[in-house]
């Protein structure tokens, strides 16, 4: 009578329950009861209370079976309801799952999650704002970590937590109106708990080897594969607001459990990240992990470089795609903490004492030079993979950068690096610069080698050291190499023909023999002057061959290979005279180079009485010289270079005969080369080289006689300066050279005009340095003589009343 009177609903649910619960649920009871829920859906969040009140009381007196009955009921009634009242049943539902994953049974616990998972995968008409699942992703967090004694019990506690994670996130994630699991108190419970099981299976596969790919069974059964699956899914489906609160918590789980030393979870942690995010975010991540290597800027080395390794592998995937507007922020960032690095290295240096200490700083050193190679490899790929308009930028960007003394047009700060320790970044910068230029291909050298990064680069404070030198002209050599003929230049040898080498060139464009007009005397000095450094290695004389195979090959026409030739027969010279004092090593050197360079210079330009003088110098059976130091790695070197005839040598006057008998116009080649002198040259800490290159007089006549000369100069007499100063006739030839100078304005090309004009300039500024240096010493009387002195030159005295240098009224 009783059970009469009590509510229809509450009868069905009671006779879904059999006397023995190993029975089972009734199922034709329930289908009763699901017909009653669909008929009669404003019943349901009562049917919901009542089971949820019946679920609680078996779990207290531990009645599983009863428990078990129960969800399977809810799940049920869940699945066949969808109309506008489940929302209460909800609510009654999701009371009783917690119930469940509160209670101590591991068996409940994944009875709960289980339920929860089937209830997310359903899909609701209209959204829940009330709704919240703060419970949800704590306990499940908290399942994640499962530290059960059974190890089976333990994984599937861990399995269930994972999977009721990915449930919650399929349940929140994709409606923005309801509750998001986006917020950071959620993302720090959610994403380390992930980690964590991610973990366990990174360190198993760094025993075992490379990990296999999971099965469909591994996928259900191995919490890592689970949770990196999780992972992906929650990365996925992250959006532009939300993408750094997903992304923070992966820096605090490495920091806390100290995985940037070794890297290799924290590599595998972010290729997870950058190919799971829309690519059009990935340099939200970039950022964060540029931000991150800032405030971890004074850890060990080996944690920076752990994570500057990271941004390499998520700068090599991001480069695929969309960079975003960080490719600046990026090289600025790791500049920044390059010149950081060098600055502990230098400080450790200096404080580092004797004993155990040393042994200390020894392996800081060498944990700072791991860091500065990291650095260096992911600008040199990040710069590799950029666009050519980008790349120019980034090269301009690093040069700016680089410390040239006596300036103040780099933007680092090295106030605290001392002289080692600018030295050592100046290395640095460069060889990162070496790397962004690979593969860099400019259609003009204009392009490639503008002024502006062109005169950083070849600044006297960049060749105070033989490693400098190597790395400017590497990157020069990465700019011109146009059409990769680099690696058939490499090491100084005679070639014996070219034409074997199969040398791939073009001819030469407009601007670049413009480039050539303004800029070659600047390359032509480098070059000079690196040959005449006191601390060259083979390889620097190797890589200053190559830089003039390289500008014959792409820069050269037929005044620039007359200057090129004038260069060499220079170098031929200084290496002769040898008023440098350099070591014998040096002048072989240095001859070596001269006669690779005319032998393939000779080939390039196909001229028969050229090549046939070359090789009859290199080829005489005499000639110690070329035949026995030069191209035996330097190794045997002779006594002298003073004492051999002038067959032994290369010869000006014979190379403009075959020269000029083939068309070229060879006066210039009886012009002694003479480097310029810059203002750069002043501000250097390097010996001024005006010390060194003089106004040239006949340097071989106390030597050798006068038609042995290996370089034709004219020797500076009474009589010749005389003649130099006869005014007569000078009106008519005045006025002449006006009407010239005005027919040629009138009718000559504008740019052979602008190209003479700056000639005559760079010759201007030539003898205005050179006139400055002079020292004029005042005769003794009004009667006396005039001794005019410059480096290591005299000029012959003449009577004061007889000079007049007519040319100094220019100046």
């Amino acid at each position: 009578c009783c059970s009469a009177l009590r509510p229809r609903y509450k009868r069905l649910v009671d006779n879904i329950f059999p006397e023995d619960p190993k029975d089972g649920l009734v199922k034709a009871d329930m289908e009763k009861l699901t017909f009653y829920a669909v008929s009669a859906p404003e019943k349901l969040d009562r049917i919901g209370s009542y089971l949820a009140e019946r679920l609680s009381r078996d779990v207290v007196r531990h009645r599983s079976g009863y428990v078990l009955i129960a969800m399977e009921a809810l799940d049920q009634l869940l699945m066949a309801c969808h109309s506008q009242s489940i929302k209460p049943f909800v609510e009654s539902f999701l009371h009783m799952v917690a119930k469940l994953l509160e209670s101590g049974e591991p068996k409940l616990q994944v009875l709960g999650t289980n339920s929860f998972v089937k209830f997310a995968n359903i899909e609701e008409d209209t959204p829940s704002y009330h709704r919240r699942y703060d419970f949800f992703v704590s306990r499940f967090s908290a399942m994640c970590h499962s530290c059960h004694s059974d190890p089976e019990i333990r994984t599937e506690i861990r399995i269930a937590g994972i999977r009721g994670i990915q449930g919650v996130v399929r349940k929140t994630v994709n409606d923005e109106l309801r509750a998001t699991i986006w917020e950071p108190q959620h993302m720090d419970k959610i994403v380390p708990s992930l980690l964590f099981n991610m973990q366990k299976i990174e360190e198993v596969d760094s025993r075992i080897g490379p990990p296999s790919s999971p099965s469909a069974t591994d996928k259900e059964e191995n919490p890592a594969v689970l949770a990196e699956n999780c992972f992906r899914e929650l990365l996925g489906r992250a959006t532009f607001g939300n993408m750094n609160n997903a992304v923070r918590p992966v820096f605090a789980h490495l920091d806390h459990h100290k995985l940037w030393d070794p890297n290799e979870f924290a590599v595998h942690c972010f290729k997870i990240i950058m190919y799971s995010i829309q690519a059009q975010y990935s340099h939200h991540v970039i950022q964060e992990i540029l931000g991150h290597l800032d405030g971890r800027k004074k850890d060990a080395p080996r944690v920076r470089a752990g994570i500057i390794q990271v941004l390499l592998e998520a700068v090599a995937i991001a480069a695929k795609g969309s960079i975003g507007p960080t490719v600046l922020e990026v090289f600025n960032t790791l500049l920044k903490h390059l010149r950081l690095s060098v600055e502990f290295e230098a400080n450790d240096l200096q404080g580092g004492s004797v004993g155990s200490v040393n042994l200390n700083t020894s392996s800081k050193d060498n944990d700072e030079k791991i860091v500065q190679n990291a650095i260096i490899q992911t600008i040199g790929f990040f710069g590799s993979n950029l666009p050519d308009y980008q790349r120019s930028e980034i090269m301009m960007f690093i040069m700016g950068k680089v410390p040239v003394f006596g300036t103040s047009t780099h933007t680092l700060d090295i106030s605290q690096l001392g002289d080692l320790g600018t030295r050592r970044i100046q290395i640095m910068l460069l060889r990162s610069l070496l790397m962004v230029t690979s593969g860099y291909k400019a259609k003009t050298i204009v392009t490639a080698l503008p002024g502006s990064f062109l005169d950083p680069l070849l600044s006297p404070s960049l060749m105070e050291d033989y490693e400098l030198r190597q790395l400017v002209l590497e990157v020069m050599h990465n700019l011109m190499d146009r059409h990769d003929n680099r690696a058939k230049l490499r090491g100084i040898r005679i070639i014996p023909d070219v034409a074997d080498l199969k040398i791939k060139r073009e001819k030469i464009c407009r601007q670049d023999t413009s480039f050539m007009k303004k800029n070659g005397q600047q390359l032509y000095r480098h070059i000079y002057l690196g040959c005449k450094e006191e601390d060259n290695v083979q390889k620097n004389y190797e890589l200053l061959y190559t830089s003039l195979a390289l500008i014959t090959i792409e820069l050269a026409n037929e005044e620039v290979v007359i200057d090129l030739i004038r260069l060499a027969i220079a170098l031929q010279d200084s290496a002769i005279i040898n008023e440098d004092n350099l070591p014998m090593f040096h002048r072989c050197g240095i001859m070596a180079l001269v006669a690779a360079y005319l032998n393939f210079v000779s080939q390039m330009i196909a001229v028969p009485a050229f090549c046939q003088h070359v090789s009859k110098v290199m080829y005489l059976e005499n000639n110690l010289i070329l035949n026995d130091c030069c191209f035996d790695e330097l190794r045997r070197l002779p006594k002298s270079l003073e004492k051999h005839e002038k067959d032994l040598y290369f010869l000006t006057n014979k190379i403009a005969e075959s020269l000029g008998g083939s068309g070229y116009s060879v006066e210039r080649l009886s012009v002694p080369y003479v480097p310029q002198v810059t203002d750069e040259d002043r501000l250097s800490r390097r010996k001024s080289i005006v010390d060194t290159v003089s106004i040239q007089v006949d340097i071989l006549s106390n030597n050798v006689p006068s038609d042995d000369v290996v370089s034709n100069t004219e020797e500076i007499t009474f009589e010749a300066l005389k003649k130099a100063i006869d005014t007569s006739g000078m009106e008519e030839q005045e006025k002449e050279k006006r009407r010239l100078v005005i027919e040629k304005f009138q009718k000559a090309p504008f740019e052979e005009i602008a190209a003479q004009c700056e000639s005559k300039a760079n010759l201007l500024h030539d003898r205005l340095a050179q006139i400055l240096e002079l020292t004029i010493r005042p005769p003794p009387s009004p009667s006396g003589t005039l001794t005019i002195t410059s480096g290591h030159a005299q000029y012959q005295s003449v009577p004061v009343y007889e000079m007049k240098f007519p040319d100094l009224c220019v100046y």
